[in-house]
């Protein structure tokens, strides 16, 4: 099964700082809701591991990431990664194109296109539950790169003369963020569940 997305965020931050924090994949990674990288093979080629919590249950899928390109004249960054769970019931692959497109001096848009395949027991959700959960996923994704995106274009600003563009350099390509808590799927189960309730009763009105 195959589900494609297209999502634009805005972003309280320059272009030059969103594609700065971009280019560093493992602050990307930890954005991602239960996502980290475990292991930095080269500059294009990496693993990791997404961790998804069901209460008192918990998954983790592990896979490969690598980075197809990395465009500075278009700030746009590809990546495809394959993955399966633990237990081998699941696979998934994923295929990203990230682009940042500047708004003004002090904001720009992420622009985002994927194409995921889900395959065993992961597949089973459907491509509408799929959507749901995907759209949850990537608002907390842009939540947190916001978050980081904003806090790292307020560093450069307060940074000494001179000094501004070494400290982002620092802080982009810096050491690993904290290892980001497991995928609440509860929530993501919830969202899902609210999501189908309202298009139950929008038909009925209709």
């Amino acid at each position: 099964m195959k589900v494609q997305l297209q999502k634009t965020f805005a972003m309280p931050a320059s272009a030059d700082t969103a594609w700065m924090l971009l280019q560093n994949i493992e602050g990307v990674a930890g954005c991602m809701p239960g996502a980290s990288i475990t292991e930095r093979i080269d500059a294009q080629h990496f693993k990791g591991t997404v961790a998804v919590k069901f209460g008192p249950a918990s998954m983790s899928f592990r896979g490969d990431l690598e980075v197809i390109a990395l465009e500075p004249t278009s700030r746009t960054l590809r990546l495809v990664g394959k993955g399966t769970d633990t237990t081998g019931s699941s696979g998934a692959s994923m295929d990203l194109t990230a682009r940042v497109e500047a708004v003004d001096a002090v904001s720009c848009n992420l622009l985002g296109s994927s194409e995921v395949s889900m395959s065993g027991k992961a597949a089973a959700f459907g491509g509408r539950m799929m959507n749901t959960v995907a759209d949850q996923v990537l608002k907390q994704f842009a939540d947190n790169f916001a978050a980081r995106a904003q806090a790292l274009q307020a560093e450069s600003a307060v940074a000494p003369a001179g000094a501004a563009e070494t400290d982002a350099d620092k802080r982009a390509a810096g050491t690993a963020p904290p290892k980001p808590p497991p995928l609440n799927g509860l929530a993501l189960i919830w969202a899902v569940i609210k999501d189908w309730l309202r298009s139950l009763f929008t038909a009925k009105r209709a």
